[in-house]
């Protein structure tokens, strides 16, 4: 009777162990998820503060742009900061000091008048910062090695296409007419809509997610087209409106996504 009374108490501090253990990994998991968003929106703003530049720079939706620029700067910042209070791992805080000291920079010639070279060192920062921002996300990712942190930063990877493609696409405007500025920013078009039939086809999408995905795709199938028609020109307006609104909305699905898979 003793014997089977201890054997109960062992089973039943084991369960209450391993149950334990369980919910741990699980937060861990559902913390890192939510670093890997908010890594990855990094990436995002990293493309719009330049684009921001290059619109208000060439007086194409300037109001606009520059309320936007002047937002992301400070929406950067902020990220950035819960990031390093966040993450402990040594190689990911030594990157998080290398996008620091490129985001100064970077925040520095935002602010500096419109002219082409500026507008090209803007460029050449903002890669940096997606450089080091995707290193971050990637690391993230490695250390859950599940599948919903793939999914979260797929989701969250559109935010930063759809900028990306505004951004490259102002820049060809601006007389920055090198190849370079073409292939990247069809390069980005094509990346954006691979990974958005991937998305569509989550298994574990919600009726809210696939609706919000079927509004994002009946935009795309009009707008992609202006996109790749960068050397035409004409439609700077619409790209910088139509890429804001894929990015708010793929930031609205991506938010699901963490709440999914918390």
């Amino acid at each position: 009777m003793k014997t089977n009374l201890i054997n109960k108490v062992v089973i039943v501090l084991s369960v209450g162990i391993s149950c334990c253990s369980m919910a741990m990994a699980s937060s861990v998991v559902s913390d890192t998820v939510k670093l890997i968003d908010i890594a990855g929106k990094q990436r995002m703003l990293s493309q719009r503060i330049s684009k921001d530049y290059l619109y208000a720079g060439r007086h194409v939706a300037k109001a606009k742009a520059t309320k936007e620029l002047r937002a992301s700067i400070a929406e950067l910042n902020r990220s950035h900061k819960l990031l390093v209070e966040s993450i402990n791992d040594p190689d990911i805080q030594n990157l998080l000091s290398f996008v620091k000291m490129s985001g100064e920079d970077f925040d520095a010639t935002a602010k500096r008048p419109f002219t082409l070279d500026n507008a090209q060192l803007v460029i050449d920062l903002s890669e940096s910062m997606l450089e080091g921002s995707q290193y971050v996300v990637d690391s993230l990712k490695k250390k859950v090695r599940v599948k919903e942190s793939a999914i979260v930063g797929m989701s969250g990877r559109q935010r930063m296409l759809a900028q990306r493609i505004a951004k490259y696409y102002i820049a060809y405007q601006a007389g920055i007419k090198d190849k370079n500025t073409v292939d990247q920013m069809k390069t980005a078009v094509k990346e954006f809509a691979y990974a958005h039939k991937k998305l569509m086809k989550n298994k574990a999408n919600t009726p809210e997610i696939n609706r919000k995905l079927h509004e994002i795709d009946r935009l795309w199938k009009i707008v992609y087209r202006f996109y790749m028609n960068i050397e035409k020109g004409g439609l700077p307006l619409i790209v910088f409106n139509t890429t804001n609104d894929i990015t708010k909305k793929m930031d609205k699905v991506t938010g699901l996504y963490v709440e999914l898979y918390k």
